[in-house]
């Protein structure tokens, strides 16, 4: 399907003529302002059942955008986890926003590459000094970041990931205290308290012994296992195998992550993991429902997942639905062979935000990126209206209210970050740090410091090196992670004497179909660029 769509796009352009055209300033800018209205459409992601684009959120950004630079601003609307396809389809029709975001690179180059993306660099030079907030928030690295060395063509900005903590491990300590087992400090420890839970489920659940589940996952293994997987890949990898091998984002081909699996795999086979994990996708609440009820007691996600959404958290509907005393804490347990609690913590960079080459209004658009990067603009968009989406303490940090999801104020993603396009995290200028812990309510703000904390102890960033674009990658990203999930759920769920025949058989085909000619050309394009052989 997405390669017929791939050709419709390519017919389509070539029978529009002239839509590339070359670059050309704006004279109808004068002295900061169209002296015409002009008009831009926007993508904005939807969550669950709220209606973003008439939310006083969207009416501040078109509001201001009018007033300021006389552009009309239309969002137009895509749910979030439909991202990838719902891009491919406007793209191919010529029907795509004029302002793109999404988490996607390869799916920007792969419609780069058929002429339906337009070639920023001659207009970011162009326009550079009408952006002073954008090259602030994003910084020349981020905003070139994605600048091929070679053709000097850039397809896209790369947004601002503020707090780049990713990953953390969740334990009931409630149950723990009920066990008198401390917190887990190793990978041994944590293992013994997953058994302890799945061998004292009367004790710790009653009526609902049967509901246990000492350790909970998704189908998305990589992403979810990640602590665990980390802490067997040897902690001197260098900086440039963790980019050869790190096109998967899952990190699921770093040296010693089969060995990863392998445990996993052992814990399935005891009980210890979810028996159902592999059969709810994205999307799907069953797991947070086990969550909210009371019936895990481990997990492994987003370092602030139990603590989203307000009053529908995972933490607030816990302590609603066993009682106060019910906690998930963050903890270290996962150490490698150094001893280190190591995370591959994320850059600086976040979504990437792109045009599409049947944008006529790049100014216009550009000034949108600019208007939304304003300190002033995300401190609106992130801390909402005083007494209904936050109160001010006396130290002037923001505190979060609960805000019902009917309510037009309400906030679908943490933060706001589906209309602060650019920024990816709390950025309150002075009042950020204060404010941090109280952007969680109802939850205790000490139990969120501590889960920042533990998420970012040990990290590493890998270095980032500035190659043309892996032209392998182009068009394959979303295969490859379905075909990834595939296989890892099936050598996780597999007889213990059948894992290495399904891990290996899975490896095989991943790299048949895309994985091997990507690793390849990123080791051909770094030895290229700094002599670093790469030895499989």
């Amino acid at each position: 399907m997405k390669r017929i769509l791939a050709l419709v796009l390519a017919l389509a352009l070539i029978a529009t003529l002239g839509i590339t055209s070359a670059f050309a300033a704006d004279e109808g800018f004068v002295d900061g302002k169209f002296t015409e209205t002009r008009h831009i459409t926007v993508r904005l992601f939807q969550r669950g059942d709220n209606v973003p684009e008439t939310s006083p959120f969207a009416d501040y950004i078109r509001k201001g955008m009018l007033e300021k630079y006389n552009v009309e601003v239309e969002f137009s609307v895509c749910g979030r986890w439909d991202d990838e396809t719902d891009l491919g389809n406007l793209l191919a029709a010529q029907n795509a926003p004029d302002v793109i975001y999404t988490y996607a690179y390869p799916t920007i180059l792969n419609y780069a590459d058929m002429g339906g993306i337009i070639d920023l660099a001659p207009y970011i030079e162009e326009y550079k000094d009408l952006l002073p907030n954008m090259f602030n928030l994003l910084g020349e690295e981020n905003v070139y970041w994605d600048k091929d060395p070679e053709t000097g063509k850039l397809w896209a900005l790369e947004t601002r990931l503020v707090n780049n903590a990713r990953i953390n491990t969740f334990i009931r300590k409630d149950w723990l205290d009920k066990l008198n087992m401390p917190l887990p400090t190793n990978k041994a420890e944590f293992e013994a308290c997953l058994i302890a839970f799945r061998d004292n489920a009367e004790t710790l659940l009653g009526a609902d012994a049967a509901k246990m589940v000492p350790y909970s996952t998704s189908q998305d293994i990589g992403w979810r296992n990640n602590n665990l997987t980390v802490s067997f890949v040897p902690d001197a990898i260098t900086d440039e195998e963790l980019y050869i091998r790190g096109f998967d984002d899952r990190q699921q081909f770093l040296p010693g992550a089969k060995e990863a699996m392998r445990l996993l795999n052992k814990w399935y086979n005891e009980g210890l993991v979810w028996k159902d994990f592999a059969l709810y996708g994205s999307g799907d609440t069953t797991e947070d429902d086990n969550l909210k009820a009371g019936f895990v007691g481990a997990f492994q996600h987003n370092y602030d997942y139990p603590y989203r959404n307000g009053d529908d958290s995972i933490e607030a509907n816990l302590k609603r639905n066993v009682g106060p005393e019910a906690e998930f804490v963050a903890v270290d347990c996962f150490e490698n062979d150094a001893g280190l609690y190591r995370k591959y913590l994320g850059s600086t960079v976040d979504r990437k935000v792109c045009f599409p080459t049947t944008n006529d209004e790049v100014l216009a658009s550009l000034l949108y990126l600019d208007f939304i990067s304003s300190p002033e603009t995300i401190l609106a968009l992130q801390t909402g209206t005083e007494g209904i989406n936050h109160e001010r303490m006396e130290d002037g940090a923001y505190k979060m209210l609960v805000v019902d999801p009917t309510d037009p104020n309400y906030q679908a993603s943490l933060n706001n970050i589906d209309f602060t396009m650019t920024c990816n995290g709390q950025y309150l200028g002075e009042y950020t740090e204060a404010s941090f812990a109280y952007g969680y309510a109802p939850v205790d703000p000490e139990v969120v410091l501590n889960a920042l904390k533990v998420a970012k102890n040990d990290g590493r960033v890998p270095k980032h090196f500035s190659l043309p674009a892996i032209e392998a990658e182009v068009g394959i990203g979303s295969t490859l992670s379905e075909e990834r999930d595939k296989f890892l759920n099936q050598a996780v769920t597999a007889p213990v004497e059948e894992f290495d025949a399904v891990y290996d058989a899975g490896v095989a085909n991943y790299m048949a179909i895309g994985g091997e000619a990507i690793m390849n050309e990123r080791a051909e394009k770094i030895e290229a660029a700094t002599g670093y052989k790469f030895e499989k």
